[in-house]
């Protein structure tokens, strides 16, 4: 917006033949703004209306979401204004950031930190590369601790991503999420690429393991180490965990299940197949590269890893496992028992810390909310029940009941007051209800008559009442 002084000197310039670029340098406006005046589109001191940009209405969500996550990625925030109704693009959104001012300085991350960095060149259906990926803070309902666990798979060629949720990071764990993510994937690549986990090898060494060499050969694959601190040598599956983290760990909701969760992230993975990507010159798409890569058919059946999990038995005699729950014998509430699945089959174990199998089940679909119960177990809990129930009436909680005349005296006496009358009386009765009472009938019954004849004539035992 122009002054009046400032819209008498553009015009006085225009005439003496200035140049519209000569007069905005002049006056410190846009070339634009000094035409608009000097065509009359525009009048001094008076502010053009506009219609609100189709960032505008979302602008407050965006200020309250980067307040929360000043590190929040514009392109996750894009998908959740997706969700809202917002229409507009990436760029569009990110200079009404940028105008708004709307995300907040971080200091530490405004520090330089580049450096080289060479390119890898990777050939088709070469090299999948593997990372597990520790996520801080997970819901509480999914009962993992303080970090869920996350093993990426990602194919070096194309860049093609998938990932899947374990409990931990243990060998059985990691066996049953490679061959999950690898059928995510399409299919096994010639070489699998990993840092220096000690489930696959020896860090002392640096040599596979026995343990893991076996899973190499069910799958038909090399192995590959990274060497030590060379973390950007498997940098595709690197640049995969950040995505992950920032694009949907972050909208992660405390009440997600785990089966929800994947469900979300494999939706993310199948929108990220679309990125634009330029090879030998030719425009194409990380999943028509991903289709290019000529991978082999997975195995029919995993490796037969065995799977144990610790859980808890509940009250109604039934432990959980991933989204189903199976049963167990009555009697064991509170117990903590293991259960042992070898994967590709489907029987699952329920073993107590004594090693002794309570229970053996047909485990069903990982999240289909199933109830599975042996017969036998439902019977043993209702006759465990129904045998533990009583029709006696509950105790009165509200009735009122002081304190009687012993506690009385003994907490004058605890308090060192000198007895009263009540004192004693209270203290006589104690000690009256205390006396030996000798029944003779039970004597007669027990004691043969001899012993008797010849212990009539003693006197009765001192203090006691004989009736």
């Amino acid at each position: 917006m122009l002054s009046w002084e400032a819209d008498v000197e553009v015009h006085a310039l225009r005439e003496r033949g200035w140049s519209i670029s000569a007069i905005a340098r002049h006056v410190g406006h846009d070339r634009k703004t000094v035409r608009a005046y000097l065509e009359g589109r525009r009048v001094p001191e008076q502010r053009v209306r506009r219609e609100p940009t189709v960032a505008e209405p979302f602008l407050e969500y965006c200020r309250l979401r980067l307040a929360e996550d000043p590190h929040l990625w514009a392109s996750t925030l894009l998908d959740e204004l997706a969700k809202l109704g917002f229409t507009g693009s990436y760029p569009s959104l990110t200079a009404a950031i940028r105008a708004h001012g709307l995300r907040p300085h971080c200091e530490p991350c405004s520090a330089s930190r580049g450096r080289d960095a060479a390119l890898i060149t990777h050939p088709a259906g070469e090299e999948t590369q593997w990372d597990w990926l520790e996520l801080p803070n997970p819901p509480s309902s999914w009962g993992v601790g303080a970090n869920a666990h996350l093993l990426v798979g990602s194919l070096a060629h194309s860049g093609r991503w998938r990932a899947v949720l374990a409990e931990s990071e243990d060998f059985p764990h990691l066996v049953e999420a490679l061959d999950r993510v690898t059928r995510k994937l399409g299919g096994v690549s010639r070489r699998w690429r990993f840092d220096r986990m000690a489930t696959v090898c020896s860090p002392a060494t640096n040599t596979v393991s026995a343990a893991f060499a076996h899973v190499a050969k069910h799958y038909g694959v090399g192995v590959d180490l990274c060497p030590p601190r060379h973390g950007n040598r498997k940098g595709v599956v690197e640049k995969a965990n950040h995505t992950a983290a920032q694009r949907w760990w972050r909208t992660v909701g405390d009440d997600t299940t785990v089966a929800a969760a994947e469900t979300s992230l494999d939706e993310l993975c199948d929108r990220l197949d679309g990125r634009a990507r330029r090879r030998d010159g030719e425009r194409t798409t990380v999943g028509a590269l991903a289709a290019g890569e000529g991978l082999r058919a997975a195995p029919t059946a995993a490796y037969p890893a065995e799977l144990t999990v610790v859980r808890t038995v509940s009250a109604q005699a039934l432990v959980a496992f991933r989204g189903n729950r199976y049963s167990v014998p009555p009697g064991m509430p509170g117990a903590q028992v293991m259960l042992r699945r070898r994967l590709g089959a489907d029987e699952l174990r329920i073993v107590t810390a004594a090693g002794a199998t309570v229970a053996v089940h047909h485990a069903a679909p990982d999240g289909a909310g199933a109830v599975v119960r042996d017969q036998g177990h439902v019977r043993a809990l209702e006759a465990r029940v129904l045998q533990a129930f009583s029709d006696a009436r509950p105790c009165r909680a509200k009735t009122r009941r002081p304190a009687g005349e012993a506690s009385r005296a003994e907490a004058a006496r605890l308090r060192g007051a000198p007895a009263t009358a009540a004192t004693a009386s209270a203290r006589s009765s104690t000690s009256s209800a205390q006396r030996v009472v000798v029944d003779m009938a039970t004597y007669a019954a027990l004691v043969p008559a001899a012993a008797r004849a010849t212990s009539s004539s003693a006197s009765a035992p001192v203090g006691g009442e004989v009736r």
